[in-house]
């Protein structure tokens, strides 16, 4: 068999039912080999589209995605759709075709040491010099995406080598010296986690996206429900705990719920200065049960006054998180599913005869203070956006917000959700309420625009029988437009809705709030023709021959998101909304609980 036959039969070895793959001199001779496969081969129209849908088809189903490019401008294409894996564990193979051996190091054409650039961004990497090698370098690729703290693997294949022939040989089994994914915290470390609990009066759990990849979900649930403790999460985490359960605290951080906010910190009088000293109104969480996460700058704000006063237990797979980012009284390195389903048991077992009552009527207290909300204000009436677009009937004007929560009612909270990066990805978080694990696709921790709808394709080609919305902002939309054709020729379903405001919304919020609203190159329509929309994503998203409309007014709306609900192919709903909302509540970067808005 040839290099690429090899190959091609690796993936399918083990068990790849799509990759996401475009072409080029160095990568052809897989795309051949890819011809007479069962593989589905779906041809993205650029590379960071391939890597994207590849990551959503990955946090979609729990197993690796995997995507390829050629040598050159096509690997350094799908550099980000790694690094957006990476950094949000991510299981993800990618495949680049190499210049042959005889050119590496030679300024070849389409030459770039992939190897070399990827390695900040990757779990692990391999430039296969040996045909030989492929079926033990590709079973382990996959082992290695997949096992422990997930994330992504490069394999770097010369054309040489795809050339070469040899009799394969391939492995049943796995063995990487050094490397042990399965890690297990003690009975003994897991007693003291239950006896921090016995001791204390306001118990928090803050969970993130390691809950989601290690699948404890339903081992959390269990434990919660046994211990009666108020669980929130990281944006990563949304879905980890059902979201309208009695004992969650939705999620937490820079726009997260203010009521979770000062569940784990406290909450002060609100400051006019920075320099204004705090004063205590409640106190937070003095018991801080941090499992799968990373202590995140989003999330904490000012490090050191993120749960001053509570005491932290940090269990995680990866124990290069542990005390990187803030120091843990009780530090556990242990697979979270184990961990949480051999806690419940000990619970069930050993029941811990707390009630927490106080701390449930405070918690409730702080719910209703500051539930996630908005208001139609007379600025968003009068802006010259709004009477541009609007033209006389100001009243009817569409909110982001509106629009989600409409889009969450009419789905009844099952559909699948991608976003881009931006407001509209945080008030998606906030307005759309996850039930399960799986179903908030999003770029979290890179916060690569242009991710939402590529990752939607990947989802609802895992899963063609569910609903996949990307609600996106105009902005990020556009960074990848071009996945329309995607969507079109393959015959992709998946649906978006666009936030059309016309700016870079969320840092024009910065520049309102920190720079005096000087406007440094947030404005994207058209400065010379500000009463029409630019550019007009319904006549865009035609030529590409996917269904569009345009929704300028409330009344409107409804019906609208019904049609594309109900329409068996890829379809776009332009939404017309003021450039001038901020996402609320809001923490300014370093600063606490203490300087946060969190009042319309």
């Amino acid at each position: 068999m040839a290099g690429s036959e090899i190959l091609v039969a690796c993936l399918e070895r083990e068990g790849v039912e799509v990759i996401f793959a475009y072409p080029g001199g160095a990568s052809m001779e897989i795309h051949q080999a890819l011809t007479r496969s069962k593989i589905r081969t779906v041809l993205p129209r650029h590379e960071q589209g391939g890597a994207f849908s590849a990551g959503g088809y990955a946090r979609a189903t729990g197993r690796a995605g995997v995507c390829m490019a050629t040598s050159g401008p096509g690997a350094t294409n799908l550099v980000t759709g790694i690094a957006d894996a990476y950094m949000d564990s991510v299981p993800l193979v990618a495949i680049t075709g190499q210049v042959p051996q005889s050119m590496i190091g030679k300024g070849a054409f389409q030459e770039t040491d992939i190897y070399g650039m990827t390695l900040p961004v990757v779990k692990h990497s391999y430039l296969i010099t040996d045909i030989n090698e492929i079926p033990r370098i590709v079973k382990e690729a996959f082992h290695i995406a997949q096992t422990g703290r997930p994330g992504p693997v490069l394999i770097d294949l010369p054309k040489n080598v795809q050339q070469a022939r040899t009799q394969p040989v391939f492995p049943n089994t796995v063995n990487v010296r050094g490397y042990n994914p399965d890690q297990r915290a003690s009975d003994l470390e897991l007693n003291e986690i239950i006896g921090l609990i016995e001791k204390s009066e306001r118990p928090v759990l803050y969970v993130g996206g390691g809950i989601i990849t290690g699948n404890a979900s339903e081992e959390l649930r269990r434990f919660v429900e046994a211990t009666k403790i108020p669980v929130t999460s990281t944006i990563m985490g949304c879905g980890a705990f059902p979201e309208e359960h009695p004992l969650s605290l939705r999620w937490l951080g820079m726009h997260g719920a203010a009521f979770a906010n000062w569940a784990v910190s406290g909450e002060y009088e609100p400051r006019l200065n920075p320099s204004d000293p705090m004063r205590i109104v409640a106190q937070g969480a003095d018991l801080l049960l941090a499992f799968g996460v990373r202590f995140d700058d989003r999330v904490t704000g000012k490090v050191d006054k993120f749960c001053e006063t509570g005491t932290i237990v940090h269990l995680d797979i990866d124990p290069s998180e542990i005390n990187k980012n803030k120091p843990a009284n009780l530090p556990i390195v242990s697979d979270v599913k184990y961990a949480l389903g051999r806690l419940a048991d000990m619970v069930a077992k050993r029941p811990i005869v707390k009630q927490f009552t106080a701390w449930h009527d405070q918690v409730a207290a702080w719910k209703a203070k500051a539930p996630f909300g908005y208001v139609v204000t007379e600025e968003v009436m009068k802006s010259q956006h709004m009477r541009d677009h609007l033209k006389g009937r100001e009243n009817d004007v569409i909110l982001a917000q509106m629009a989600i929560e409409t889009l969450y009612e009419m789905t009844k909270g099952e559909a699948i959700i991608t976003t881009g990066v931006g407001q509209h990805q945080m008030w998606t978080a906030q307005f759309y309420k996850f039930k399960y694990p799986r179903q908030l696709l999003t770029s979290a921790g890179l916060g690569a625009m242009g991710y939402g709808y590529p990752a939607a394709l990947g989802a609802k080609v895992a899963f063609p029988d569910k609903q996949v919305i990307d609600i996106d902002g105009d902005g990020s939309f556009l960074m990848n437009v071009q996945e329309l054709a995607t969507a079109h020729i393959e015959k992709i379903a998946a649906k978006a809705i666009i936030l059309n405001n016309q700016h870079l919304g969320m840092v024009m919020q910065w520049e309102d709030r920190f720079y005096k609203g000087n406007r440094g190159h947030t404005y994207l329509g058209d400065p010379e023709n500000r009463q029409e929309l630019y550019p007009d994503y319904v006549a865009v998203c035609r030529s590409f021959n996917v269904k569009a409309e345009r929704v300028m007014y409330r009344k409107d709306l409804k019906a609208a998101i019904q049609r594309m609900l109900e329409a068996d192919e890829p379809y776009v709903l332009d939404i017309i909304v003021p450039y001038c909302e901020h996402v609320i509540p809001f923490i300014p970067a370093n600063r606490t609980v203490a300087d946060m808005i969190w009042q319309p």
